[in-house]
């Protein structure tokens, strides 16, 4: 969206999300000292968006630079200034404008940029000048941000959880996860690319409704629009014999062993350097941009794409090899790494009526993503196993498992006692395991591929509260896989906040950030230091807010805190997505007013970003005082 225009043309079913923070530093930069900000990052990030958010309702004047113009002293300004003016004359002349919104400044002619920086260092106007990474920009631009004249913010890409709420307005519905995570790794953060994404499936007819949720499977549509993407960084080396035939292996059969014979190393270099391969810690050889396979593999052909496809026997070996070494790495209980990339290029690329992957491997996978946190992606897992397998046992426990993380929630009482009763964890444990009787007999055994294994059946009592069922028992167990789940339960028994926080850090440095979470939710009411109580309470919501909207019973735990009656008011409507600024004119305060009562209520819920109030109103207990 590095267009006025587009960011125009999208607003009214385009939301503006995930960008609060940095919508802020830019309303703070306008305000502040130094009269402005260089907002950069790649195309298609937002940049904008973000710009135009934070001078709606304001009183700006907007130029935008532009390749056809480049030749032209003044182009950009030429609504604002007469048709014959020196550079000393355009400042003046723009003395009396407030603020001055600079899209596309990369694409400046010299006149215009020299005038762009002249503003900067010695005029009044307020600048908001955006900035494409990677593009040649005169020197007056980027000497900008290099030389200080204005502060620079760059825009990283849109996290997943933030860009759902895009992709959903896109395809007119809520998404199954795995088919949003899919649209928001192939654009890589590019909006612009991802609105072309949604477009051209919901035009192929591509979306299902699965579940209450739309859902897609199969190749993606290739159309005119994609390849214009991708031609300019495709079509020169495509020009190439050699570097066209390594592509196109690529396609078809990434990734590829660096030492493969048949490769041609001179190829790989060029591409390399060119930015259309990248090799791997493990020295294979993939795509750079995940669109690219898709789009060679379009242009092939029928009888190339016959010679360069996988066999299927093949990509069934390759199956079972990646779901063998996610057990393992289940087994260690080490997840910090993300899962292999060959189920999900198989379940991405089938085509309905027939499923992509088996039942075991799904529930290695739904198993996987459940112990990350990732719980809605271990509920698309589960359901993918059973479109193949509808009876499959342990499908069905993953499935039950995630829908159990996902809704259960404690009562008030329990919740601020910090625990669950033996009786509630039997109840929870049985609806998750089935016999959970037989679960917690010390004669209990289980094999890696049986289930969830002893130790992780054990520690869900660790994590309802009631350690003193299992601690014994998991101290017990060899392995590395239970250290960190038994340190969990000794400290949770000696009600040691300390230790319970230093075995929250254990489980997230081997991934499992939902028991992290908890560790560290239940380190809360342990603490005898409010300052280390806050901190636990910061790092629990942090870690919860990754995983996918867990509610579990350690979760609920969390409160509030004790907030005036003005601070949850506000509070609630930062919650709800309103700005300082319309909290301002619905309360009748000043936006200092609103920030300062929002300050305060961060320092003592321990945190410092409004995107955790929502999950903090939902899952708090906490007693409101009155002002």
């Amino acid at each position: 969206m590095t267009s006025l225009r587009d960011a125009e043309t999208l607003e009214p079913s385009w939301p503006f999300t995930g960008r609060d923070d940095e919508l802020e530093l830019v309303r703070r930069s306008l305000a502040g000292e130094r009269h402005g900000v260089v907002v950069t990052g790649p195309a298609g990030h937002g940049k904008t968006r973000l710009v135009m958010e934070a001078v709606r309702g304001t009183d700006c004047a907007k130029v935008i630079g532009a390749p056809e113009t480049r030749g032209i002293p003044f182009a950009a300004f030429a609504h604002l200034l007469p048709e014959q003016v020196s550079l000393h004359r355009a400042v003046q002349l723009l003395t009396g404008v407030r603020t001055l919104l600079v899209d596309d400044a990369h694409l400046l002619d010299d006149f215009s940029a020299a005038l762009v920086h002249q503003l900067a260092a010695h005029g009044r106007t307020r600048l908001l000048v955006v900035a494409t990474d990677g593009a040649s920009a005169p020197g007056a631009v980027s000497r900008l941000w290099t030389g200080e004249v204005l502060p620079r913010l760059a825009l990283a890409p849109l996290p997943l959880a933030d860009t759902a709420p895009l992709i959903a307005a896109g395809a007119g519905g809520p998404v199954e996860t795995l088919t949003a995570r899919r649209l928001h790794h192939l654009c890589q953060g590019d909006l612009r690319l991802l609105r072309d994404l949604i477009g051209a499936v919901r035009a192929h007819g591509e979306l299902a409704l699965d579940s209450d949720e739309l859902l897609w499977r199969g190749p993606v549509p290739v159309t005119a629009a994609i390849r214009e993407r991708t031609a300019q960084a495709l079509d020169p080396a495509r020009a190439h014999a050699e570097k066209r035939d390594t592509l196109e292996r690529l396609a078809f059969s990434e990734p590829l062993p660096l030492d493969l014979a048949g490769l041609d190393l001179d190829a790989l270099e060029s591409l390399e350097a060119d930015g259309l391969i990248r090799v791997d810690a493990l020295s294979e050889v993939r795509l750079a941009h995940p669109l690219h396979g898709p789009v060679l593999r379009a242009g092939a052909g029928q009888l190339r794409a016959r010679r360069l496809s996988r066999p299927p026997a093949d990509c069934a070996a390759a199956l079972d090899t990646e779901r063998v070494e996610l057990a393992e790495r289940i087994e260690r209980a080490d997840v910090q790494e993300p899962a292999g990339p060959i189920g999900d290029w198989l379940t991405a690329e089938s085509t309905a009526p027939h499923p992509a992957v088996p039942a075991d491997y799904a529930t290695v996978r739904a198993r996987f993503a459940r112990l990350r946190g990732e719980l809605r992606e271990a509920l698309s897992w589960a359901r993918e196993g059973l479109r193949s397998t509808p009876d499959d046992p342990s499908c069905r426990t993953e499935l039950a498992l995630a829908v159990a993380q996902l809704s259960e929630v404690a009562t008030a009482d329990e919740a601020l006692a910090g625990h669950a009763s033996p009786d509630r964890a039997t109840t929870w444990l049985r609806s998750a395991h089935g016999d959970v009787t037989a679960a917690l007999k010390p004669t209990t055994t289980a094999s890696p591929g049986d289930g969830e294994g002893e130790a992780y059946v054990l520690y869900d009592a660790v994590r309802l509260g009631a350690p003193h069922l299992v601690a014994d028992r998991l101290a017990q167990l060899p392995g590395e896989k239970a250290e960190p789940l038994a340190r969990h339960a000794d400290a949770l028994v000696r009600q040691d906040g300390p230790a319970l926080d230093r075995a929250a850090e254990l489980l997230e440095r081997r991934g499992l950030l939902l028991f992290a979470a908890e560790a560290h939710a239940q380190a809360v009411p342990a603490h005898r230091d409010p300052r280390a109580a806050r901190r636990s309470r910061s790092r629990a919501m942090t870690l919860a807010r990754r995983c996918q909207g867990a509610r579990t019973p350690a979760l609920s735990g969390l409160v509030l805190g004790e907030l005036t009656a003005r601070q949850r008011q506000i509070v609630t409507l930062a919650a709800a997505g309103l700005t300082n600024r319309q909290i301002a004119d619905r309360l009748t305060l000043s936006i200092r007013t609103v920030g300062n009562h929002l300050y305060s209520a961060y320092t003592r819920l321990g945190e410092n970003d409004r995107t955790a109030l929502p999950w903090l109103l939902e899952e708090g207990r906490g007693v409101t005082r009155s002002a």
